[in-house]
């Protein structure tokens, strides 16, 4: 079922950073050293009340100091439904971060991106992130999911 989930995330996930990408004017970036940036990172999935959360993280630190930017990482979520494994991509989506010396960030509002949500994270220190995602999805009902990733 998990591979399935995933297999399928994989595919919704492909064109959104592509997508995303498109709406950048890029004329003004310099653009070598993208194509390093580091393999997308599965960081599991977890289910709370009919709903599939399933993470992946990216490491886009060499190509934002490139553009001048703190970013290091790129952060996303897509949503499943458990009963009709169809994607839920309607509601509203925040995350916070704990770093590994205690401190919590803010919420961060996660952006819709075809299927999924996300947003470029800075993780500055090394150790083990929690990140916890809060959600109000499509049917109104609020649910939290956590995952955790260490920064090497």
């Amino acid at each position: 079922m998990k591979v399935f989930l995933f297999l399928f995330a994989a595919v919704l996930l492909s064109p959104v950073f592509a997508t995303a990408a498109s709406d950048i004017d890029h004329s003004k970036m310099n653009h070598a050293g993208m194509e390093a940036a580091g393999q997308m990172v599965d960081l599991g999935s977890v289910t709370e009340s009919g709903v599939e959360a399933l993470a992946e993280m990216k490491d886009i630190s060499k190509a934002m100091a490139q553009m001048g930017m703190d970013a290091t990482h790129h952060f996303m979520v897509m949503f499943v439904d458990t009963q009709n494994f169809e994607p839920i991509e309607e509601g509203v989506v925040a995350l916070k971060i704990t770093s590994p010396s205690g401190g919590t960030s803010d919420a961060i509002k996660l952006m819709g991106m075809h299927g999924g949500y996300g947003s470029d994270i800075a993780l500055k220190e090394k150790g083990m992130y929690k990140f916890q995602v809060g959600t109000k999805l499509a049917d109104g009902q609020k649910r939290q999911f956590e995952f955790e990733f260490h920064n090497h």
